[in-house]
């Protein structure tokens, strides 16, 4: 029997609420060297100046939320879509998909075991991103973000509620990580995932 193609690197992405811990664990699987897909940072790239994408929010949006060098003025746009549900509705049309097709075009060209890909709004855009193998999901209560951020219980629920609900998060979760307790905790969680993963990928690409 011929040899099946090689599947590319297992696909797992990682989510979690504001003030999860996400980026405390995706340094650690970074650390042991695992490449890490940031859609954050890939969304910053897609509206620098000259990119499509920013041409088409100056488009829907209006000029003012482009400053004097080309570049998006950030808080000006964030003050539009904030509290106005069909204009971050307007704007997700604009990046999401962009933002898909480059987190699916760099996984794929990853030469390691496996990749993870940081992705804040998974739970809001699982569609298009049914090409994932695995979903990873760091959870943490809204008693966290309190201390993290030094708000009331009122600003943090408002800032929330613009997120998917933990149970909708927790619903897509393939695996876990409740960040609970101090950081250094995270170091346990991390090595117990990492040869688990190294496992599946080693699994995945046997015929």
């Amino acid at each position: 029997m011929s040899a099946l193609p090689n599947p590319g690197p297992l696909k797992v992405g990682i989510t979690g609420g504001i003030g999860s811990g996400k980026s405390a664990v995706t340094e650690r699987f970074a650390a042991l060297g695992v490449p890490v897909i940031d859609a954050d940072l890939v969304s910053r790239e897609l509206v620098a100046p000259g990119q499509p994408a920013l041409d088409e929010i100056a488009r829907r949006f209006g000029g003012h939320v482009i400053d004097t060098q080309g570049r998006l003025l950030r808080p000006a746009l964030r003050e539009i879509v904030f509290n106005d549900e069909p204009a971050r509705q307007a704007l997700n049309d604009i990046l999401h998909p962009r933002i898909h097709a480059k987190l699916h075009d760099d996984a794929h060209a990853i030469e390691h075991p496996y990749a993870l890909l940081a992705i804040p709004l998974l739970a809001e855009s699982r569609h298009g991103y049914a090409w994932l193998d695995r979903v990873l999901v760091v959870d943490v209560q809204i008693e966290r973000v309190m201390r993290r951020d030094g708000m009331d219980r009122t600003s943090a629920q408002r800032l929330i509620a613009t997120q998917a609900t933990r149970e909708e998060r927790l619903a897509l979760a393939d695996d876990v990580i409740v960040n609970d307790g101090p950081l250094q905790a995270l170091d346990a969680a991390v090595a117990r995932l990492h040869p688990f993963y190294l496992r599946l990928a080693a699994e995945r690409g046997t015929p």
